[in-house]
């Protein structure tokens, strides 16, 4: 998909800091961060929601969990405290039409979270 943002970077024709990968998911930092540590951890394959997950996604999914996991860890968040949020469509404030879990951490977080 030419006009989707992350596949646009998922193919390298625009630059990220990327913090970790593998060939199925890509983890970057977002570039407005909402926390001291903000990740987005994104599928290679385009999805646009997550209300477009099928069964056949159900590795997928539950490899984007364990890969939140893993960025946590790495960004030394996971013994404090960290929070995964998946914004899905336009009331959620998903901005960018491709399924992508955000990784926030490295303070306290409030309740509740919108």
């Amino acid at each position: 998909m030419t006009d989707c943002l992350f596949c646009c970077i998922v193919a390298g024709e625009i630059p990220a800091d990327i913090v970790y990968q593998d060939e199925d998911v890509i983890a970057i930092r977002d570039i407005q961060p909402q926390a001291p540590t903000h990740v987005l951890v994104i599928p290679r394959r385009h999805i646009p929601t997550l209300s477009d997950l099928t069964a056949d996604d159900l590795d997928l999914a539950g490899h984007l969990t364990l890969v939140a996991a893993r960025v946590a860890a790495d960004e030394g968040v996971a013994e404090s405290g960290y929070r995964t949020v998946v914004n899905n469509r336009r009331d959620a404030n998903q901005t960018v039409n491709h399924i992508h879990v955000h990784v926030l951490g490295g303070r306290a977080m409030g309740w509740p979270p919108g």
